[in-house]
């Protein structure tokens, strides 16, 4: 693998700091986002699909809620602020993202609810409410099911998670794929060439 990826540990490039802004649920953002991140220069749109048509989180809910692959931190910004009483676990394998999403969580008012961590940096006995995830697709099958086999089975019994992969990307063979190892699968919406997928035990 030559030069960065948004799933590179430590970014060689250049940070380049820039802002994004965007809008959810009446809410304007304003965050932090540099090089070498997942969509660095904008939201992207897989992600904005998913806070779009995906059940936000509402205001008593109290989590602990889970941003698998957080990038700069939109979904983990935007889910602390639809639940003000909920923690956010944000986890990125990226160190400049996770330096983003903590730094913007701070912009949004919730840096004491965020909690910013590599993957090997969440507690083992922490199950999660609702797990957020635009999944990092391009890191290959293999990978991408490993990623998932890892965080899904950290679902409370009661819990759901929300993923929006891009259908010619293999979105509907994702959704299958999750059906055979044992979860109960509904294509929530699709918009824009996405599938939001809503996964419960």
């Amino acid at each position: 693998m030559t030069g960065d990826h948004y799933f590179t540990a430590e970014p060689a490039t250049a940070a380049r700091p820039r802002e994004v802004e965007f809008s959810v649920a009446g809410r304007d953002y304003t965050l932090a986002s540099a090089s070498g991140v997942f969509s660095a220069d904008r939201l992207d749109p897989g992600t904005a699909v998913l806070l779009r048509k995906a059940e936000l989180p509402g205001a008593d809910a109290t989590g602990p809620l889970l941003d698998v692959g957080c990038g700069f931190g939109p979904i983990t910004c935007v889910l602390a602020t639809c639940a003000p009483s909920a923690t956010v676990w944000a986890v990125d394998v990226n160190e400049r993202a996770r330096g983003l999403t903590a730094a913007n969580a701070a912009r949004v008012g919730a840096a004491e609810r965020v909690r910013v961590a590599a993957p090997d940096g969440v507690p083992a006995d922490v199950s999660f409410a609702q797990i957020w995830s635009n999944p990092p697709i391009h890191i290959g099958k293999a990978e991408l099911h490993g990623l998932l086999l890892r965080w899904l089975p950290r679902l409370a019994p009661d819990g759901v998670a929300w993923l929006v992969v891009a259908r010619h990307l293999g979105g509907d063979s994702l959704h299958r794929w999750l059906v055979e190892q044992g979860w109960q699968v509904e294509r929530h919406a699709s918009q824009k060439g996405y599938r939001v997928l809503r996964v419960t035990r």
